[in-house]
């Protein structure tokens, strides 16, 4: 391929607003262009990337089982109002209607979809199991769209749907994606992670994601510096270590604070440490009141608390919230004189506290010598409370400790969250009606190019695995001018695409300096320089990762290209 023939619009400086290394590196090296704010297009260097991840991708799933279709990419409103998730998605959604006022959604992930065509096409378990997948097109309207591909309107996405007549199937196919996912990983060149996640707005149990350890990475993923143990931050527990107290428990006495409303404050007013205060949050889970303690010196898990509360919505009460719900104002709220609809939920290191300092559901004041099992014995505990570094690992093996990283896919058990709400049946072998049991795996392609930059990328530019690299060899003569060089260019290039080899051949008439730190940019994991040896047959070869440089004669090129290709 000529590189004069291709739109590759490289840029010398960063451009403006963009922060992470992959968006500085894939903008420069003309591999993208932005269109709007959060969408991009993908130039031909990047189409040809995706491409050869798509064929990963595809091949992995088609070994698994897995069957590839497509379906729309607008979504009738109607399958997500009833499956619940129209109004709790939020504004992520991108609605619209058509000219006859039928609402519709751009889809950001097509669970409703896929079981609407199950459901109007399985209706027996002899049909089962089933794993349907496709590449598409995906869209969720972000806020803040930023760090270009990682976080974009816009965005290719595997999504695979898998559907059983039982828990052995969904176990079996959940095993088999795990298998193919590390599989895609692998061969595409990723560092990653397999961590415990959490499923959120897709409902349903079990649920593993993928992370590839990124500086700009937006999750935090905690692990053990000691175990296997790994997991998102959202997900992530430790070991409950129970500190025993041998105080003499104090009676519990009524404290006038009347402008003390903060955990700093409440320290300083009573002069005690953080883990002898207990923290106390009014909540609404799906619009009902929950008040969450937790200690001091720790903070509420929201993604924890939704799974115990099996809620589906979870808001941190406002001010006038809970004056409106307990007639107080925050900063006083506290777990005593409640109404019968309010749930109390404690973090279990609460449990344990002796003589603790806690609000007393009365403005401005506060409770001191509270004993949670002597003044509220029917107390429910939970592990609610976000981990720290250097807690010990839940399996007692190792400390945890944390790191930056980027999701680039997920696996779910979502059971029978969809088929219930939307009458997904089949006859099992008795006879009887039940719901399909569903599963969900997900890889966002278009991230993984990002994901990949990220990790391997340097100041230079980008630099590709060999197994998605948009062409194996880069062919550079210095001087398009001089005709043993074009000519050697194009023997060169004739010879290695007979031998199976993806070239791209810079012909354009520009300086070698140019040529060179385009090349850079571009990341082909082999340059073949044309120079001031081509008269002599002798051209220098180049690994971009490691930059490392030898020169050989023109007859022993493939040999040589083939030799390099493999300790890269």
């Amino acid at each position: 391929m000529k590189q004069s023939r291709m739109l590759i619009p490289t840029q010398k400086q960063d451009p403006t607003g963009a922060e992470a290394l992959s968006h500085r590196m894939l903008l420069r090296a003309g591999y993208i262009q932005q269109v709007s704010a959060g969408t991009y297009a993908y130039l031909p260097l990047a189409y040809r990337v995706l491409e050869k991840i798509e064929r990963i991708i595809k091949r992995a799933m088609d070994d698994s089982g897995a069957c590839e279709m497509l379906v729309p990419e607008i979504i009738p409103a109607q399958f997500w109002q009833d499956s619940g998730r129209y109004d709790t998605y939020g504004d992520e959604l991108f609605k619209l209607k058509n000219r006859h006022d039928t609402e519709f959604i751009l889809g950001p992930t097509h669970e409703e979809t896929f079981t609407e065509l199950i459901k109007s096409s399985v209706k027996s378990y002899k049909k089962l199991p089933l794993n349907l997948y496709q590449i598409q097109s995906k869209f969720r309207d972000e806020d803040r769209p930023r760090y270009g591909l990682l976080r974009s309107r816009e965005f290719l996405m595997l999504d695979s749907y898998s559907f059983s007549a039982n828990e052995a199937d969904l176990d079996q196919i959940y095993k088999e994606m795990r298998g193919a996912f590390e599989a895609i990983f692998n061969q595409i060149g990723l560092s990653y992670r397999g961590i415990i996640g959490d499923s959120g707005s897709m409902g349903g149990s079990d649920s593993m994601e993928f992370s590839a350890p990124a500086a700009v990475g937006e999750d935090t993923i905690v692990y053990s510096n000691d175990s296997e143990y790994a997991a998102n931050l959202e997900m992530a527990t430790n070991m409950f270590v129970p500190q025993k107290s041998h105080a003499e428990a104090q009676p519990l006495e009524l404290v006038d604070t009347s402008d003390v409303k903060t955990i700093d404050q409440v320290t300083e007013f009573f002069d005690v440490h953080p883990d002898q205060v207990v923290k106390s949050l009014l909540y609404l889970a799906d619009e009902q009141p929950v008040i969450v303690l937790t200690r001091g010196d720790q903070v509420a898990n929201e993604a924890k608390l939704k799974h115990v509360l099996g809620a589906d919505t979870l808001e941190l009460a406002t001010p006038a919230q809970a004056a409106e719900l307990l007639d107080v104002q925050p900063g006083a709220v506290g777990p005593f004189d409640l109404s019968a609809e309010t749930r109390v939920i404690a973090d279990e290191y609460v449990q344990p506290m002796v003589n603790a300092i806690v609000g007393a559901n009365q403005t401005g004041k506060h409770y001191q010598g509270f004993n949670p099992t002597r003044d509220l014995p029917d107390l429910e505990y939970a592990d609610v409370r976000t981990v720290k570094e250097g807690d010990i690992s839940p399996d007692g093996s190792g400390e945890l400790q944390f790191t930056k990283g980027i999701e680039i896919g997920h696996i779910f058990k979502l059971g029978t969250r969809y088929s219930k709400v939307l009458g997904a049946d089949i006859l099992d072998e008795n006879g009887r009606q039940q719901p399909i049991i569903m599963g969900c795996y997900g890889i966002g392609v278009s991230r993984l190019l990002s994901a990949v930059a990220e990790q391997q990328a340097d100041e230079n530019g980008l630099v590709w695995p060999t197994a998605i690299a948009p062409f194996d060899v880069h062919v550079i003569p210095t001087n398009v001018k001089k005709e043993e060089q074009a000519e050697l260019a194009t023997q060169i290039t004739t010879s290695l695409e007979e031998a199976g080899f993806e070239v791209l051949v810079d012909d354009r008439k520009e300086r070698a300096g140019v040529k060179f730190a385009d090349s850079d940019l571009i990341g082909v994991p082999i340059r073949v320089t044309i120079g001031k040896k081509a008269d002599e047959g002798i051209v220098e070869v180049k690994i971009r990762k490691t930059g490392e440089t030898v020169e050989t004669k023109v007859d022993d090129l493939q040999n040589t290209i083939k030799i390099l290709a493999k300790e890269i």
